[in-house]
């Protein structure tokens, strides 16, 4: 599949909006665009008629390495996210191929990172929602959250705060992950798959 190097990409940390919702691991993909937009210098604004907010902005070395980027993090909830990432993928011209969506991984333990291109959902209702809307060729950043304990339910377990112990390391985490993405839209995926897929 080749695109043009030269078009942007987009990165959508998704999440549900709301301060309600802010620490919960269902929203770590908000907590990586964050930290993203202050890395590139930017803050997140409402973007015209998708419901989203966006930061434009570039991530990598000045030459042929700089990309241009367009944050965003959907305000639809999560499981509404196919219909402003799609806008905004269509008002930027941005190539499928070059969207990535940060999302919790419930199937792979706590901080661990895998980046893929294409694939199924896992259950994610923010990447059934995406890939209903424009396919599935595009790429993720998954976060591992691990599994609920004991009979927890996933809804529960998702829509909660991390634990006291787990954000001793989620800053660590949250930094290494937007490192990976910075990597990917600079070096590809498989220089990205090599330094960062535990």
């Amino acid at each position: 599949m080749t695109t043009d190097a030269s078009a942007p990409w987009l990165i959508v940390g998704l999440g549900n909006p709301g301060p309600e919702y802010a620490g919960n691991r269902h929203n770590v993909g908000f907590m990586v665009a964050d930290l993203l937009a202050e890395r590139i210098g930017g803050k997140f604004k409402r973007a015209g008629k998708a419901q989203a907010q966006v930061v434009e902005g570039r991530i990598g070395p000045p030459g042929p390495a700089n990309r241009r980027v367009v944050l965003a993090k959907p305000m639809s909830y999560m499981n509404l996210s196919g219909g402003p990432v799609t806008a905004l993928r269509d008002f930027y011209k941005v190539p499928t191929a070059h969207v990535v969506a940060v999302h919790d991984e419930l199937d792979i333990d706590y901080g661990v990172l895998r980046l893929k291109l294409g694939g199924g959902d896992n259950g994610h209702n923010g990447l059934k929602s995406m890939t209903k809307a424009m396919g599935a060729d595009y790429h993720r950043l998954r976060f591992g959250i691990g599994r609920p304990p004991g009979r927890m339910q996933v809804a529960d377990f998702v829509l909660k705060d991390f634990s006291s112990a787990e954000r001793k390391e989620l800053d660590y985490f949250v930094d290494r992950a937007a490192d990976a993405v910075e990597c990917l839209v600079t070096e590809g995926l498989e220089r990205a798959q090599s330094a960062y897929n535990a």
